[in-house]
């Protein structure tokens, strides 16, 4: 398959006058919470996402290709059947769930995966469906391909993939740049899926009625990303906040806007897995959003997850972040859009921290990523 630069192809951007202020790092700590973990579920294969149900129920992807419901006692569904065919290698599988707004009424429920495409290739695509469950698991029906990530790609490395879904029908989808030094630059082509962000309809049609930008493919929101594996909306602003995972170091959280691109691989603060820099070594150009808060050394962020209930009452509006490598959450104490503090929780789980979910009760699910995988409750000690 053949790349292009897309340097040479981007739009010239309208440049700030005055620089892009300095990403923020290493926030003050915040004063300890005392948590408690029990575990509510277990016997999970490397469960990637968690999104409950109306009932209070859970609806859980297992990366090998397995979707099922979990009951209020733990006790696993059957594997639901329909489930779309996946590449499960790598980093690659089923990813995401969410459901529409109407879900109550329709069933109807968004797969984010990644997709075997023949010739060795693959690449996230999103699927959507109506769930209808039964005793022995229940099948999705209606299945429809509503978006495939282009060009496709003979790899098993960033797919991305969170599905968020705005209160007007319309979905956030983020993807990965695939990972190789010839896919990487691709994320600042805005004419493919390569490290974007993706802005569509439910029935995936652009999401806006123009590009951001002439030239721009039309499903593009935001370009330059690396590999985003949490999003989710700032419920008091409605605006999109990721998590993007760095090389080795630069692990960010933006807050992205449409049309902007954040930098990957031309700035970062992270570096190559060898020890070198990434292209020259920048970590601001002009023209190039930095990252809100970044992380280094990395913490493998995964989940991102705004905190409204009130069974943490000091945590409303406060942004809870799942981390993989160091296999805890962390909390990060928001003002005016800013990180002023931070506190590290569930250091004992033990586990990768793959997915976060505010539940009915307030309280906060941990879903971890490990071949006996667990969904764990966090309440107050």
């Amino acid at each position: 398959m053949r790349f292009h630069s897309g340097l040479a192809a981007a739009p010239l951007l309208i440049l700030l006058a005055d620089a892009t202020p300095a990403a923020e790092t290493n926030a003050p700590e915040a004063p300890k919470t005392a948590v408690r973990l029990e575990t509510v579920a277990q016997g999970l294969e490397n469960p990637w996402a968690l999104v409950f149900l109306p009932d209070g129920r859970m609806l859980v992807t297992e990366k090998p290709g397995r979707l099922r419901v979990v009951e209020t006692n733990g006790k696993l569904g059957e594997p639901i059947k329909g489930v779309p065919e996946v590449m499960s290698e790598g980093q690659g599988g089923l990813l995401d769930v969410a459901l529409a707004n109407d879900y109550a009424a329709s069933g109807r429920i968004f797969l984010s995966y990644s997709e075997p495409r023949g010739k060795g290739e693959n690449g996230t695509s999103v699927a959507s469906a109506k769930l209808v469950l039964a005793a022995d698991g229940g099948a999705l029906e209606d299945l429809k391909v509503i978006f495939r990530q282009q060009p496709s790609y003979n790899g098993k490395l960033h797919f991305g993939s969170r599905i968020v879904v705005t209160p007007d029908d319309k979905l956030f989808v983020t993807v990965g740049e695939r990972s190789d030094v010839k896919t990487r630059v691709e994320a600042q082509n805005p004419k493919n899926h390569l490290g974007k962000i993706i802005y569509i309809t439910a029935d995936g049609a652009p999401g806006a009625d123009t590009p951001a930008h002439e030239g721009w493919d039309p499903l593009i929101w935001s370009i330059g990303h690396r590999n985003v594996q949490g999003a989710a909306l700032d419920p008091a602003t409605g605006k999109l906040w990721t998590l993007e995972h760095g090389p080795q170091g630069g692990d960010e959280l933006n807050q992205p806007e449409r049309g902007k691109n954040y930098g990957w691989p031309i700035i970062t603060y992270g570096e190559e897995y060898s020890g070198g820099p990434v292209g020259s070594g920048l970590t601001a150009k002009e023209g190039l959003e930095q990252p809100v808060y970044y992380w280094k050394p990395s913490i493998a962020t995964s989940s991102v997850l705004f905190y409204t209930g009130d069974l943490f009452p000091e945590w409303k509006g406060n942004i809870l972040v799942g981390a993989l490598k160091f296999m805890q959450v962390q909390r990060l104490v928001m003002k005016d859009g800013e990180v002023v503090q931070h506190e590290t929780l569930a250091e004992d789980i033990g586990q990768r921290v793959r997915d976060l979910r505010q539940g009915p009760d307030g309280a906060v699910y941990l879903v971890t990523d490990a071949e006996d995988g667990r969904i764990v409750r966090m309440t107050p000690q």
